[in-house]
């Protein structure tokens, strides 16, 4: 059976979504990422860097969410539900992926925890100013690639949705205001809609 640690407020949510969205069976072990519980003997045997999320299939260990999900699609998606089978969309869907990752990521997280999360006398108005003009390139690019298209693909969601909007979710988290972006903010919604978001949304 599959298992997946590490709890929905992390990385893991996404795995988690995607998870839901396939309808696979498997186990849901909630590993915090604080407190050490990531860097037990046990865990450190499957992920030796001591993070979540981890994917346990078998006897073989994933860990960096992204690696999982991309795994998890190609393994088992076998209606291509979410993971195309043409290998050019399977391309825009690393593209996708890698791209969230090195243009959004750092600076959404920054924006969440200096607006919202940490505590205010932890919050740097510098830091949050700073990454919230990183974020304006990266979101008109998304927001011009889905200006013909519904989805990041064409007409159906695809994990490289997923994958983009489980990033794009922290900036709603963090009240950004998204009004310049109104094909994102149309997407996003509507990928925030989807009952595989919203099952992963109620685990812990």
């Amino acid at each position: 059976m599959l298992t997946l640690y590490g709890i929905s407020a992390s990385r893991a949510f996404r795995n988690l979504w995607l998870l839901e969205e396939l309808g696979l069976d498997y186990r849901h072990e909630p590993v915090d990422y604080r407190g050490g519980a990531a860097e037990t003997p046990a865990m450190l045997a499957i992920n030796p860097n001591g993070h979540i999320p981890v994917l346990s299939d078998g006897e073989q260990h994933f860990y960096e969410s992204m690696a999982i999900n991309l795994y998890l699609a190609a393994r088992y998606d076998t209606d291509h539900l979410l993971w195309p089978a043409d290998p050019v969309a399977q391309g825009h869907v690393y593209q996708w992926s890698f791209w969230v990752m090195t243009e959004v990521e750092a600076s959404a997280l920054a924006v969440l925890m200096h607006k919202r999360v940490l505590p205010e006398p932890q919050r740097d108005a510098d830091k949050l100013a700073r990454h919230t003009g990183i974020l304006k390139k990266p979101l008109a690019v998304l927001d011009a690639a889905l200006t013909e298209r519904p989805w990041l693909l064409g007409d159906q969601f695809t994990l490289a949705d997923l994958n983009t909007a489980a990033v794009l979710a922290w900036a709603r988290a963090a009240r950004m205001d998204l009004t310049a972006y109104p094909q994102l903010t149309a997407w996003i919604k509507s990928c925030m809609a989807r009952p595989g978001f919203r099952r992963a949304n109620r685990k812990r």
